[in-house]
């Protein structure tokens, strides 16, 4: 299961890289335009923070400080910065699972995230599905807005 996991991680912020790299206007990471609420370059920052968070802090016990409000509301970072932030979050996602023992997937997730207490494997899968649900929004607003 943790091997499985890494490797969807892997796949997916290797592909948010890819999707950042495919923008032939740098500028228009940062686009917003009708019903697109959140920028490329906004959802990056919002699933770096969000699996620093909680893999990193909370099962790799690193030191990252998530401001979630700045991950919505930071503009024009450059796409090297970016790139480079993914790059940081494969390794902190890579070390923390390399590390996570495998009877832990069946212990409670350390904090309490949503109504209840779940696993730290039900949080795990449900990074892995958000990491996947936002990379399809910056395929999206890549294909849309980057003409």
């Amino acid at each position: 299961m943790i091997q499985t996991l890494k490797a969807l991680f892997n796949r997916d912020l290797e592909k948010l890289k890819t999707e950042l790299s495919l923008y032939k206007n740098e500028e228009k990471i940062w686009a917003v335009e009708k019903d697109i609420a959140n920028s490329a370059g906004n959802l990056c920052l919002h699933l770096v923070g969000n699996l620093n968070t909680f893999v990193g802090v909370q099962l790799g016990n690193s030191d990252y400080v998530r401001n979630r409000d700045l991950e919505f509301s930071d503009k024009g970072v450059p796409r090297s910065e970016l790139l480079s932030k993914v790059d940081g979050t494969i390794m902190v996602v890579n070390n923390t699972l390399d590390n996570l023992d495998i009877n832990r997937l069946a212990e409670d997730f350390p904090i309490v995230v949503f109504k209840e207490k779940t696993s730290v494997e039900y949080m795990l899968i449900h990074l892995a599905t958000h990491l996947a649900y936002h990379l399809g929004q910056v395929n999206y607003h890549r294909r849309v807005l980057d003409n």
